[in-house]
């Protein structure tokens, strides 16, 4: 069980992850919306309000286990003209838009005398850059794993998607093991360490 103190962090960076998650979300639901599918405006979630984005159980998940989830953005693939290459560009949309702030965000970072702001922005940036490679981690449910599917060559793409049914394992695995706060944080770290 987490301490007083850490859940009093947990509450004080919940405003940050809805801005980031919500920026994410939207992220996708933009590049569905420009690739031709309009699922995702007609379903809400071309927005930047937060609410149309949370997941009530990913919300006490991430109070609760520190990781959580927002709600899955929806896209009809029937709607979408390259299936499979459109599939990867709106999953990628969403870690790369976390990139881009967590680039914006380092230069504005860099005008801002140290105190409360300068503190905020740092964390955005850190909470950003998590996000992205955290999505990044090419298994079911996350980003990365339609991210390859996009990527790989047609003769492959089938068996790839055979592995579909054992990512919600793997991801418990790599969380379970630490493996994946290593995978994350490698990256994460160094991008970090490049921006600022």
């Amino acid at each position: 069980m987490f301490t007083f103190e850490e859940l009093s962090l947990r509450l004080i960076l919940l405003p940050f992850l809805m801005v980031v998650i919500s920026i994410h979300e939207f992220s996708h639901a933009l590049m569905s919306n420009r690739l031709g599918d309009n699922t995702a405006k007609l379903s809400g979630r071309l927005t930047l309000n937060p609410l149309a984005h949370l997941d009530m159980f990913g919300t006490l998940a991430l109070l609760i286990f520190g990781i959580g989830w927002g709600k899955p953005v929806p896209f009809n693939v029937f709607n979408l003209k390259n299936p499979r290459r459109d599939q990867a560009l709106i999953a990628f949309a969403g870690p790369l838009s976390n990139l881009i702030l967590a680039l914006l965000l380092s230069l504005v970072y860099k005008l801002v005398p140290s105190g409360f702001m300068s503190s905020s922005i740092f964390l955005l940036i850190n909470l950003n850059l998590v996000l992205a490679f955290f999505n990044l981690i090419p298994v079911e449910p996350l980003d990365g794993f339609k991210v390859v599917l996009g990527l790989v060559p047609t003769n492959l793409a089938r068996d790839w998607l055979e592995t579909q049914r054992y990512g919600l394992y793997i991801l418990i695995f790599l969380v379970v093991t630490g493996l994946a706060e290593k995978i994350v944080f490698t990256p994460a770290n160094f991008l970090l360490k490049f921006l600022l």
